[in-house]
């Protein structure tokens, strides 16, 4: 039997029978209602329910409507128009509308789309703010120390553009469209189909119309199948999707384990005298300690009002599960050299994304698989001290479509999904691959006794010889692994909001946009309910209700007797991915929501 038959044999999700006793019923009450955990199949609700999916057939699939698969689509039919050919391309996108989950303000590295559409001035493309000035800080309690950037280096912008990154997108789907591709808003990619040969047959969307509980409604519609020679995955960081073909193709085998951050984001309205459109500032220290990884960015754009973006990025590696990346954020606006720019403004939005930090040892070993293959974040492809992809993003979406039309237009398949094969060469003979080794011991730099210190020190001087130095570090441990006891850590006191600068937790997600039909099932789903009290409360404290930056758990109690349960919020839900990454016993699976439903950042 082949490899790719054995993995025809397992494609389906892992999804356990639970039997439960009476007393865990009242200990552990159900939580997770999903199908992925609690099959159909064994459900008498389900019984007699037509689950026959609509299907429809097309050259290239596309999962998701970020930068990378809409430079994917692009790119396609400009391919397919120079060669005089016929091909359909079809993007699938869980946003309502095209940009609508994308979280930023961005800086952007025009490379990508100066290849793809030279003259995207004369187009109208939304690239209005070009940086004037650069500036990067280490904060003490009270005060700030300029780090000098020079020419070349990762913190210099010069010749990039600050942008509202939803707007770029929506442009670019406007051309996508404009062009012949197929945009469906609104459908989340649920399911990976296959053949019969185990290579990638396509995408199922999500089934719509499902009670909380679990049971189907009278609206109860089946999902479609879309079905393609070549899918290109393009879901961004931690999609769930791309978990399971990792897992399936062995895509990693032979990387590192990936590494990640908490990238939180407001969008504020300024003091017309304090805004200078075009400067972009960036901070390290304070308040996070010497041992937890991660900074601030700070970028003026050039909008109708004074506007700023503003954010803070955690490591997801930190140790202290008392910590907070939400309070931690609201804490570093109050600096003493930071919190006059808020004073007097206006909070208009708010919303929170995991970012890869694995870099260059984290790229899967293999980028294709029969069937298809892996763009942009859902690939790594971020350079962690630029804080930059959406540049590399783009640059593969354009080399997927590339390679792929050269399978489909001609080179002999082994199997009936069309791989790229080409594309991984054209990634390593491109800027992404150079970018990214250059930089390669800046983050890993930072796993050292000195933790801040050390790690300035041994990425500046990886930064100085260019990445020429003949050693490759490497990562420390999962990110879930490294929490310690919240019996040994210190508990962290955070002040209380001001409302003004600083603000909490609920009124925030209120600004996100939130939009998820309240019956319906949580899709944030636990493999074991008994997990959060057994271990993460009993260990932790509870760690989930504080890495969280949408108030989705919450631990409640359970009875008289001060025992504990957890309560999942998951209409707050903002899809940054990160409890999937950082629950120390990995029990926590985010999978696509009922109707796709989820938030609109309204293009920040």
């Amino acid at each position: 039997m082949s490899a790719l038959m054995k993995v025809a044999r397992v494609n389906k999700l892992f999804t356990p029978i639970i039997v439960r006793s009476a007393s865990d019923s009242v200990k552990y009450p159900k939580i997770t209602t999903h199908y992925t955990i609690h099959p159909r199949d064994n459900d008498e609700r389900w019984k007699g329910v037509n689950m026959e999916r609509f299907i429809d057939e097309v050259d290239v699939v596309i999962v998701g409507g970020g930068p990378a698969g809409m430079s994917a689509a692009i790119r396609a039919k400009q391919l397919a128009a120079e060669q005089q050919k016929e091909i359909r391309v079809c993007v699938v996108e869980k946003a309502a509308e095209v940009g609508g989950h994308i979280l930023s303000g961005a800086v952007v590295d025009p490379v990508s789309i100066n290849e793809l559409f030279p003259n995207w001035k004369e187009m109208g493309a939304p690239l209005n703010t070009p940086v004037t000035k650069d500036s990067f800080s280490y904060l003490t309690d009270a005060g700030r120390i300029s780090i000098p950037i020079f020419k070349g280096w990762p913190m210099d912008n010069h010749g990039n553009y600050v942008v509202r990154l939803g707007h770029l997108v929506k442009w670019l789907g406007e051309q996508a469209e404009a062009l012949g591709v197929e945009i469906y808003p609104g459908c989340a990619a649920a399911e990976v189909l296959f053949h019969k040969d185990g290579s990638v047959k396509g995408v199922a969307t999500n089934d719509v119309g499902i009670a909380k509980d679990g049971s189907p409604k009278d609206t109860f519609a089946r999902g479609m199948e879309l079905h393609a020679k070549t899918t290109i995955f393009a879901e961004g960081c931690r999609g769930h999707l791309t978990k399971q073909i990792m897992r399936q193709f062995n895509l990693n085998e032979g990387s590192q384990h990936q590494t990640y951050g908490i990238g939180l984001k407001e969008v504020w309205e300024i003091q017309p005298e304090k805004h200078q459109p075009g400067l972009v500032e960036h901070t390290i220290g304070w308040p996070l300690d010497k041992l937890t990884y991660g900074g601030s960015f700070l970028y003026h754009l050039n909008e109708p009002t004074p506007t700023i973006a503003v954010g803070f990025v955690v490591g997801l590696d930190y140790q202290n599960p008392w910590l907070s990346p939400f309070q931690e954020f609201q804490r570093f606006k109050t600096h003493p050299k930071v919190r006059e720019v808020f004073e007097g403004a206006n909070r208009i939005a708010y919303g929170a994304r995991a970012i890869n930090e694995g870099g260059f040892q984290s790229l899967p070993s293999k980028l294709t698989f029969p069937g298809g293959c892996l763009v942009g974040c859902s690939a790594g492809f971020l350079n962690v001290p630029k804080i930059k992809g959406s540049h590399y993003a783009m640059k593969s979406g354009m080399l997927a479509a590339e390679s792929a039309l050269e399978s489909i237009m001609g080179e002999k398949q082994e199997t009936t999904g069309y791989e790229p094969k080409s594309y991984p060469d054209k990634i390593k003979n491109s800027f992404i691959w150079k970018d990214l080794y250059k930089v390669r011991n800046v983050r890993p730099s930072f796993h050292n006794p000195l933790g801040l210190y050390g790690g300035m020190m041994l990425s500046g001087i990886s930064i100085f010889l260019g990445g020429r130095e003949p050693w490759t570090l490497k990562h420390a441990g999962l990110d879930n692994q490294s929490l310690k006891l919240a019996s040994q850590c210190p508990q962290i006191v955070y002040p209380k909001p001001d409302n003004k600068i600083s603000f909490d937790l609920l009124s925030s997600v209120a600004l996100t946009g939130t939009n998820h039909e309240g019956d319906q099932p949580a899709h944030l789903t636990l493999h074991s309910d008994r997990t959060p009290i057994d271990h993460n409360w009993a260990l932790y404290e509870g760690p989930e209700q504080r890495f969280c930056p949408a108030g989705v758990y919450e631990y409640v109690p359970n009875d008289e007797g001060g025992n504990m349960k957890l309560q999942i919020n998951a209409q707050n839900c903002i899809h940054c991915k990160t409890c999937d990454i950082k629950d120390p016993k990995q029990n926590i699976n985010w999978v696509v929501p009922e109707g796709g439903g989820g938030p609109a950042y309204n293009g920040m």
